[in-house]
């Protein structure tokens, strides 16, 4: 049986074999290896949305890599395979992995089985999809809290998720629970100590490689402290989303403004001996934005830090 993701392992060996250097002008936006048991400690993707350039896909990946991203995610189901690989290979862009772009409009915890079949069919086919471009990951939300009783959406999303482990394991894409603003498995309106006790149960309970977390590191500093959580979830982390918040104002922020410790964030990382896929999800736009993008990566948790390979 194929492992899954030890994030971007597949595409890392790709990457490794070649010895790229990615760069932006002249600055090096990728350190050169040295040697084959050295690599940046995270490494750059962004969400297909951001990438506000005109022209073909393939334009749009290339302004990407010239910003300093090494992977996008695609959208899923309904990506053009052929245009989408094709796009990679032109451009360099490695897709990492892809979004549920279904999950808000049909989910798994909704009351209507119809449309909670609806959500399972277009699950397994974005798992699919997600194999077909070379991604290793589908983030998925599983359920809203509005659709019923807590037990009632937590059996619905288990069972989705479970009847899609075989897909993920044939396909070897792993299905990775983000933390977002649903209200469920935290509580929506209470206070900002709560704990990821409740997500890593939930990620527990499937018993499965194929199932882990995409810690969206600002979604939660309005309920937790992220560097908290990710402890929690250690190495049920398989990638990462960054954003910024304000508690003091109650919203979303550019990656380094905001209040959130992204100090105590970067320490947390390290704790857990996190290595992997950084995705960028804020508001996109051409190559300025995206190499603003890139560059507050860095100052939040500086992505190009080589780190070993070898104990």
């Amino acid at each position: 049986m194929n492992q899954p993701i030890m994030p971007g392992r597949r595409n890392f060996l790709k990457t490794v074999g070649t010895g790229i250097i990615g760069v932006a002008g002249a600055s090096i936006v990728r350190p050169c290896f040295a040697d084959e048991t050295a690599s940046p400690w995270l490494r750059k993707t962004l969400k297909v949305g951001m990438l506000g350039n005109k022209g073909t896909l393939a334009d749009r990946f290339a302004v990407a890599k010239e910003a300093g991203f090494e992977g996008v995610e695609v959208n899923v189901p309904g990506v053009d395979i052929d245009e989408a690989k094709a796009a990679a290979k032109s451009s360099g862009i490695i897709i990492d992995g892809s979004v549920g772009g279904y999950h808000w409009g049909e989910r798994h915890s909704d009351p209507d089985p119809a449309v909670r079949a609806t959500a399972l069919e277009k699950l397994k086919k974005g798992i699919e999809e997600t194999a077909a471009v070379g991604g290793e990951s589908m983030l998925l939300v599983p359920a809203h809290g509005k659709d019923g009783s807590d037990a009632e959406v937590y059996e619905r999303a288990m069972a989705a998720i479970r009847e899609a482990i075989p897909v993920a394991e044939k396909h070897s894409v792993s299905i990775l629970i983000e933390n977002v603003w649903n209200d469920f498995l935290y509580v929506h309106d209470g206070p900002n100590d709560q704990t990821a006790d409740e997500l890593a149960k939930f990620v527990d309970a499937f018993d499965s490689p194929w199932v882990g977390v995409q810690f969206d590191i600002g979604n939660h500093w309005k309920y937790g402290d992220p560097a908290q959580w990710i402890r929690t979830l250690g190495k049920r982390i398989k990638k990462l989303d960054i954003k910024g918040f304000s508690r003091a104002e109650n919203k979303f922020t550019n990656i380094t403004e905001g209040d959130i410790d992204w100090t105590s964030v970067e320490t947390a990382l390290h704790d857990v001996e996190f290595t992997g896929w950084l995705a960028a999800e804020v508001g996109g736009g051409g190559p300025t934005r995206l190499r603003e993008i890139s560059d507050h990566m860095e100052e939040a948790l500086h992505c190009s830090k080589s780190v070993s390979l070898v104990n």
